[in-house]
């Protein structure tokens, strides 16, 4: 029975080793976009650099990628913007992120008749989420 606790402490040790082995830090460039059902009004904040994100290296995926949007949703709603859907968008480079950016923009700029605001870096900063616990809200 003890061979057996230890045989399946063990496996379990193996696969959460490498699961955390595909987490990669990297510098990411990331911005945010909200936007409420109630309301025309939608939010975009800058394109922001963040430090040691962490970066799945089998899927490219950012981990933790919604606590980034829900950094944004608690920023708004502590100034008032309520219920906010808030998506968080990232690339590896700069110049990529801005592409997606100005994608994005260009479809609520062009299309309707939106309250546009823009969060600057000193109102809104998105902080790091670390790559060894994942916070659940």
């Amino acid at each position: 029975m003890n061979s057996k606790k230890i045989i399946m402490t063990l496996a379990a040790m193996l696969l959460t080793t490498g699961a955390w082995a595909a987490l990669k830090p990297k510098t990411i460039y990331v911005y945010g976009f909200a936007a409420s059902f109630n309301d025309s009004t939608v939010y975009f904040t800058d394109i922001q650099q963040v430090d040691s994100a962490y970066i799945d290296s089998k899927t490219k995926f950012l981990y933790s990628r919604e606590n980034y949007s829900y950094q944004l949703r608690d920023y708004l709603d502590n100034i008032g913007f309520k219920n906010a859907t808030c998506t968080t968008s990232f690339a590896t480079t700069k110049k990529e992120a801005e592409k997606k950016y100005l994608a994005l923009r260009k479809r609520y700029l062009g299309g309707g008749n939106y309250n546009i605001h823009y969060l600057k870096e000193s109102e809104f900063r998105f902080q790091p989420i670390s790559g060894d616990i994942e916070i659940i809200k």
